[in-house]
């Protein structure tokens, strides 16, 4: 059986709507999970709304609305998200189902019967946005160092994990699994933070004071810290502690297998917080941590707290989910922040995905409904044929290996450098010439056959292509497919060999697969 293949997104709190950020890391998750599926891996894509904390109680206040009516119709507005920007998760997981709650309260009473958990007082600038402690130094101003936001002073009595015992642990794990967080530089970063000594970890909160979240069950006047109860929901949802697991397999095959893809802004979370909780609770680690950098518009991130935000349905409504999901994709190298610009999608849209794929599509069910609308049979291959054949055959690894490196924009690259070889085939060998003259000699057999060698050899690298590209754009690469008469097998992978498409099988024109920015609905 394959290595099993668990992908997870941070969960999202739900007191907004998602912004370019979430729809980033989202997609970006989705595509990794479609190129397993592709690949034959079994797979479990996860994702999910955070709906506990200080955050969603006042949102829901604002409202005169009590706090799981305001989450049930906020996780609604996500999922329906999602599903606009065609997200094929295979579980929503919300913190305030009871399976979750039941997982939460289990690790947390383990915890405190084996005196992991204490009960001390706890000083420090706290940050209701973020809801966070913060120390003296980590301040900016006096202000919070993440969003910018005032914080307060509060002093209180809490219950502490007693993280610190595990810094040395985590070092050293961390050090014997050089691949476990990538990229490189946020390992550094985090072996960097581990250099100071690591204190406790809150995680409580009175009641008192927030009343929305999981009761700690040695303690019903203490709520349990958001964080503490969300990192908890990557285990929930891979099975712990039920009998009839959700992934198709059990916790013990589908756990060891997670890749948390995060933003680099909950890099100490995860990798601070969450593996010492593991390591403390006697679970394993995940197979690994990916810290993805930020969209930023002039050098400073999007994001709604930061005075700024990019809408992803209005982009998508404008050029197109696949479109979007393609921009996204295609112009951050994973780990580095990238700069978003009207612009810069713009043209990716016109010279990538109208151009190079679009036309060449269109130009080829032309040229097949000018030979009479059907697939030709492909006749004697020439040193042309041959090349253009091996470069896409041996695409599908290139791309694989690259994905599976964290690679995509990469990947995509290299696509789209087949489909130029593609474009320029069509230039090189000119089939519109012989399809208007009915071949080199008119009426020729030989110029017949060789004008469908050329026709079948550039749509069957199209359609390659096009099989590699239906995990990032998996509408237009359908309506390729359908255009070129092809039916995609099952598995999908068998449609990676050369040769798919069939003699015979009906093409058509149809509208451009992407049109024209003027005609795009603005």
């Amino acid at each position: 059986m394959d290595e099993f293949f668990y992908i997870t997104t941070p969960i999202y709190y739900v007191n907004d709507e998602p912004h370019i950020g979430h729809a980033y890391t989202t997609i970006l998750a989705d595509v990794l999970a479609r190129f397993a599926r592709l690949r034959g891996r079994p797979t479990f894509f996860l994702t999910g709304v955070d709906e506990h904390g200080q955050k969603v109680q006042n949102a829901a206040r604002k409202l005169d609305l009590d706090p799981q009516t305001y989450v049930n119709d906020m996780a609604l507005r996500w999922q329906d998200t999602w599903k606009r920007l065609n997200i094929s998760y295979d579980y929503f997981i919300r913190t305030t189902q009871s399976r979750h709650a039941k997982v939460v309260e289990h690790i947390l009473q383990n915890l405190w019967q084996r005196g992991e958990i204490y009960r001390g007082e706890y000083e420090g600038w706290y940050c209701v946005a973020d809801e966070r402690f913060w120390t003296e130094k980590d301040l900016v101003d006096g202000l919070c160092p993440e969003c910018g936001r005032p914080v307060e002073r509060i002093v209180e009595a809490n219950y502490f994990f007693r993280m610190s015992a595990y810094q040395d642990w985590l070092v050293d794990y961390i050090h014997t699994h050089p691949g476990f967080i990538r990229p490189e530089w946020r390992r550094n970063e985090v072996l960097g933070f581990l250099r100071q000594p690591l204190e406790d970890l809150c995680i409580s909160r009175p009641a008192s004071r927030l009343s929305w979240g999981i009761p700690l069950p040695f303690d019903p006047a203490y709520v349990t810290y958001v964080w503490f109860d969300a990192l908890l929901n990557y285990v929930t949802a891979a099975g712990y502690l039920q009998k009839a697991p959700l992934p198709p397999a059990s916790f013990e095959t589908v756990w060891p297998s997670a890749i948390h893809l995060i933003g680099k802004d909950i890099l100490t979370t995860h990798s601070v917080y969450w593996l010492t909780m593991l390591k403390a609770a006697g679970l394993p680690q995940p197979k690994g941590i990916f810290a993805h950098g930020w969209w930023v518009l002039e050098g400073a991130k999007i994001s709604k707290s930061r005075g700024g935000t990019v809408k992803p349905l209005e982009l998508a409504d404008v050029y197109s989910v696949d479109a979007f999901r393609y921009f996204l994709l295609r112009d951050m190298t994973l780990g580095q922040d990238a700069e978003f610009s009207r612009e810069r999608l713009d043209s990716r849209y016109h010279v990538d995905l109208a151009n190079n794929l679009g036309n060449l599509l269109q130009r080829l069910a032309q040229l097949v409904t000018r030979r009479g609308g059907t697939i030709p049979q492909p006749g004697e291959e020439t040193d042309l044929e041959q090349q253009l054949r091996g470069l896409c055959t041996s695409l599908p690894q290139q791309v694989f290996d690259l994905v599976e490196d964290f690679a995509v924009n990469q990947a995509l690259e290299r696509i789209f450098d087949a489909l130029t070889a593609v474009n320029q085939y069509l230039e090189n060998t000119a089939p519109w010439k012989a399809s208007k003259a009915g071949g080199p000699t008119p009426g020729a057999p030989e110029g017949v056959a060789r004008l469908g060698t050329i026709l079948y050899t550039a749509c069957e690298a199209l359609r390659l292509c096009s099989v590699l590209l239906a995990p990032v754009i998996p509408k237009k690469a359908a309506e390729v497919w359908q255009r070129l008469g092809w039916q995609p097998p099952e598995p999908l992978a068998q449609g990676l060999a050369w040769g798919g498409l069939q003699p015979g099988a009906p093409v058509t024109v149809g509208d451009p697969l992407f049109p024209r920015k003027e005609e795009v609905r603005e």
